[in-house]
């Protein structure tokens, strides 16, 4: 992998700012960027509802979009592919559209992060559904064997999960929890916005019915995002937002949906995000997985050995780099995590997360106030590792 030619393809990476961020959000290589500004520039209209010109080239593009997403995924067909603002509006979606009623049960892990914890939540206040919440072990991987009691004891409709943690970059097993679940006779839904820029995801293969990724965390513009679900389920499921593009007929007294994707698609869409998250799954193929894991890798195996042992850091996670991905993630005793970040970038203009991540609930039950999040991608770089570690050991040195 060239990474000084990769480098140079995000306009955003420049001398004297080191971004370790991109567990909230990746930077966008030229290409997308350009894709997303070609809507604008050339053919600034609407998809789906015109023969003009402009009209049909956003059609045809965001329809090629589809086709790219759906490849990625590794889907069997492209109308599996739903496109909407983000993961979290993919979740609600499902929440919204399964129909769940009074004492159904739904189960997801203790390390969900907001998005796929308070839909549930507030079905189970509004709507009386049963939510069952399984531990994770001593590494951070969900435990099998608790999850499975609990699909024998409360029989749930659906299992939706993290597929790959914001908090310490741990993998659940999804073949292994998909067989679980498939052998009780639930649905599974996927969280893999953390997953989709890291490994090949292969949705027919694992066996899963929903999946869920935002296109900001995977080099695709900022406010769009994916719902993959099994065309016979999507059949099923009822759309909770209606209007323009939703319908193939409509009079005063009833209409006719269209069938999936479109009949969940409703009104104007984000064409150019869909059109830009085309071009960034094409540039991630391009990468490929394996130079992606292992420069991050890398990336983080330096990181841990030069850090992990200091006594008053606490990491969070695994202490195998190889189980934690692209994150490390820790605090220091004698100074807060608001204070680490805010010194990190000041003195040596790298920018990392601080708080709790939307991930409340894990912290407040472990008593952790929070902690500074460092998180890679790709186009980061080893010496850009060694600045992290040695403004780190500066900051220790203060409270050693």
């Amino acid at each position: 992998m060239d990474l000084i030619s990769i480098r140079q393809d995000f306009p955003a990476l420049g001398e004297g700012k080191i971004f370790f961020d991109n567990a909230c959000s990746t930077l966008r290589p030229q290409s997308v960027i350009e894709a997303v500004n070609d809507y604008y520039k050339l053919y600034p209209t609407c998809g789906g509802r015109s023969n003009y010109a402009w009209a049909q080239e956003v059609t045809e593009r965001c329809e090629r979009a589809r086709q790219a997403v759906a490849g990625f995924l590794g889907a069997k067909r492209a109308d599996e592919v739903i496109f909407l603002r983000n993961a979290t509006e993919g979740i609600n979606l499902v929440a919204k559209s399964l129909a769940l009623q009074e004492g159904d049960a739904v189960v997801i892990s203790d390390k969900e992060h907001n998005s796929n914890l308070l839909p549930w939540l507030w079905l189970q206040k509004r709507q009386g559904i049963k939510l069952k919440i399984i531990s994770s072990n001593s590494e951070g991987v969900l435990n099998l064997d608790e999850l499975e009691a609990a699909l024998k004891q409360h029989s749930p409709r659906l299992v939706s999960l993290v597929w790959t943690s914001n908090i310490d970059g741990v993998t659940n097993p999804a073949t292994e929890i998909i067989k679980l679940c498939r052998q009780a006779g639930a649905l599974v839904l996927l969280d893999a916005a953390q997953t989709a820029l890291h490994q090949k995801i292969e949705v027919k293969k694992i066996g899963a019915d929903f999946l869920v990724l935002s296109g900001h965390k995977l080099l695709g513009p900022s406010g769009i995002g994916v719902l993959w679900g099994r065309y016979g389920l999507l059949e099923e499921l009822s759309p909770f937002l209606l209007g323009g593009s939703t319908v193939e007929d409509s009079s005063y007294q009833d209409f006719q949906l269209l069938p999936p994707p479109h009949k969940f698609e409703a009104g104007l869409q984000d064409y150019a995000g869909i059109i830009g998250l085309g071009e960034a799954v094409k540039y991630l193929a391009k990468i490929g997985f394996k130079n992606i894991k292992d420069q991050e890798e890398k990336i983080n195996q330096h990181i841990s050995q030069e850090l992990a042992d200091l006594p008053k850091l606490h990491l969070i996670g695994p202490s195998n780099w190889r189980q934690r991905g692209s994150i490390f993630n820790f605090y220091l005793e004698g100074l807060s995590h608001h204070e680490i970040a805010i010194l990190l970038e000041k003195e040596s203009g790298i920018m990392v997360r601080s708080g709790q991540h939307c991930v409340h609930s894990w912290y407040k039950s472990r008593g952790i106030p929070g902690s500074v999040r460092a998180s890679f991608a790709f186009y980061n770089t080893l010496e850009e590792a060694e600045i992290f570690v040695s403004a780190l050991k500066r900051i220790y040195s203060l409270i050693a």
